[in-house]
């Protein structure tokens, strides 16, 4: 397993534990990495244009004369708040930085793949705010930003796969210390877990997603673009049933 998991990855990160957790089982299984972030970082270079990212990109390739793969764990997520409520600004924000920035992370490393004939693969982590069967209240810019991000994965698969480039994402499900289930309250969520949760517990951040990355990034996973993986504990399923809950 060992050859097919020892890439060259460039991983942006805010550093909260579902990229702590991606970045040490890529690491585990042999992948050199390039972290780029903190949260400050990441949100400076979303405030500029696209010749920052490319100058970013262009330092992560020279680390490692080439990269392998790009796992996208940043998003800027803002406040839960009723949609009427959200200001020309901060929607201008969650746009900026969750869809115009990883679209020039993926435009910049993707022509270095297609110049360098080497292929590769692209890894965005959503959430199901994002997907049309995972939605709940008070998250509309954040949500609008992710399904762009779904869209966007489907349409740079069909086209880049040419240049043996490969698109997926990873759509997680929700833990206990994101801001929805925090702002309804450690109680109703709690009740949600016993009630509804297929699973019977929340996502764990660290330990859930990571394999699922590890196979994107890896060669095992060579004849799979175009897709997003749902690593959710059937919370999408569910939310219906959730919503009397919480």
């Amino acid at each position: 397993m060992g050859e097919a998991y020892a890439k060259r990855v460039l991983l942006t990160s805010s550093g909260d534990a579902v990229s702590r957790g991606i970045a040490s089982s890529l690491a585990e299984h042999g992948c050199r990495l390039v972290l780029v972030g903190d949260e400050g970082a990441l949100a400076a270079a979303a405030e500029e244009d696209e010749a920052a990212v490319d100058a970013a990109v262009d330092r992560a390739w020279r680390c490692f004369a080439g990269l392998d793969a790009v796992v996208n764990c940043y998003s800027y997520e803002g406040e839960v708040q009723d949609c009427l409520s959200i200001s020309e600004s901060e929607y201008k924000k969650t746009m900026k930085v969750n869809v115009m920035t990883p679209w020039f992370l993926m435009k910049a490393t993707a022509k270095r793949f297609r110049d360098s004939e080497t292929g590769g693969s692209f890894v965005f982590l959503t959430q199901i705010i994002g997907a049309e069967r995972g939605l709940y209240p008070g998250a509309a810019a954040y949500g609008t930003s992710l399904g762009a991000i779904h869209q966007l994965v489907r349409l740079s698969a069909m086209e880049l796969g040419k240049h043996k480039i490969r698109v997926n994402a990873v759509c997680r499900g929700l833990h206990l210390h994101d801001r929805f289930p925090m702002s309804v309250g450690k109680e109703k969520a709690e009740k949600a877990t016993a009630e509804v949760m297929p699973l019977r517990r929340w996502l764990d951040p660290e330990k859930d997603l990571a394999s699922t990355v590890l196979y994107l990034v890896g060669d095992e996973s060579r004849y799979m673009t175009g897709i997003a993986i749902y690593v959710d504990g059937a919370q999408s399923i569910v939310r219906p049933r959730m919503r009397s809950y919480m």
